[in-house]
């Protein structure tokens, strides 16, 4: 299930805290995230949305509550706000420092974005959640983007749901609707600004951005009765199936954004083609998230620990 969906669940508010810097140790505090209550909740709620997006199209039928309204509203301002801030005339090619401009907006307005979506009695929540949403969209310092970035949005929602704002039944409008929106809206920011990969390992890593979207993608996909692994290196299948698999758009914005052959730009995706079943490349995808992003010290040191999610030893 997932973590706090009632609101006699949801755990009082607390200021929230950060490890200090100096006093990180890679090997100890690896062992101690792991650990974690926040470790924890925040894979239950990665798995328990990858199980409920199993076999589902993009464009099927599921319900819409208002707190995801109001989520895909909150991303249409960020959305907007690019529109509001184009890139500046620079000698370098990439990092446009427009970015600085268009981040110093949301640093200042996201608790009062946050509390469009949560209800009056938990306003308390908003500036911890608020903290996630702000580490969601890349760093402004080195204007780039990464899978921490996307996994500290991906704990704005897991925070959402620890406080009872989204719910059960709202698992398939999390993804599709709201997740897929943060998506769009996170492609437009890497485009608009080129904006650097955060910590990417290059053509061994899986994507320059993303990983999130390739799990629960390839779990839409599981026992479709004509998509293979091996169809989405063609062209001609990602182009007339890509709206109804997220996993399909992630491969379509790649070839949109680098050239020459695939197997070249990305190897790791292409060796994925050869593995025989949707449900296998869901389970490796899993195990490749948790070893290649979860466990890296340069992703995880950046995560922000509080009452929501504590870095305190799981109890249950």
């Amino acid at each position: 299930h997932l973590p706090g969906t009632s609101e006699e669940m949801a755990p009082p508010i607390q200021q929230s805290f950060m490890i200090p810097k100096k006093e990180i140790n890679m090997v100890s505090d690896m062992a101690k995230w792991k650990r974690s209550q926040a470790y924890a909740d925040y894979m239950g709620f990665i798995l328990t949305l990858n199980e409920g997006v199993r076999g589902k199209k993009l464009t099927c039928e599921y319900k819409v509550s208002e707190p995801i309204e109001k989520l895909v509203a909150l991303l249409n301002t960020l959305d907007r706000w690019i529109d509001e801030t184009p890139p500046v005339d620079q000698p370098s090619r990439f990092g446009n420092k427009a970015f600085r401009t268009w981040y110093a907006k949301l640093d200042q307005e996201a608790e009062k974005l946050v509390t469009t979506v949560i209800p009056k009695h938990l306003a308390d929540a908003a500036p911890e959640v608020a903290v996630y949403l702000k580490e969601s969209v890349g760093n402004s310092t080195r204007i780039d983007y990464g899978t921490g970035h996307e996994a500290a949005f991906a704990a704005f929602l897991c925070c959402l749901c620890k406080i009872g704002v989204l719910r059960v039944d709202d698992q398939m409008a999390i993804v599709f609707k709201v997740f897929n929106r943060y998506l769009e809206v996170m492609r437009k920011l890497q485009k608009t600004y080129r904006m650097e990969p955060a910590g990417s390992q290059g053509v061994w890593g899986l994507d320059d951005f993303q990983f999130l979207p390739f799990i629960w993608g390839s779990s839409q996909l599981i026992d479709h009765p004509h998509l293979e692994p091996r169809h989405f290196v063609d062209e001609k299948v990602v182009n007339e199936n890509h709206k109804d698999f997220m996993f399909l758009e992630c491969i379509l914005f790649i070839t949109e954004m680098k050239t020459g052959p695939f197997a070249e730009h990305s190897n790791q995706l292409w060796n994925i083609s050869a593995v025989p079943s949707w449900s296998k490349v869901n389970q490796g995808l899993i195990r490749m998230y948790k070893a290649e992003c979860l466990e890296k010290f340069p992703v995880i040191q950046h995560f922000k620990f509080g009452s929501l999610l504590p870095i305190q030893p799981v109890t249950s």
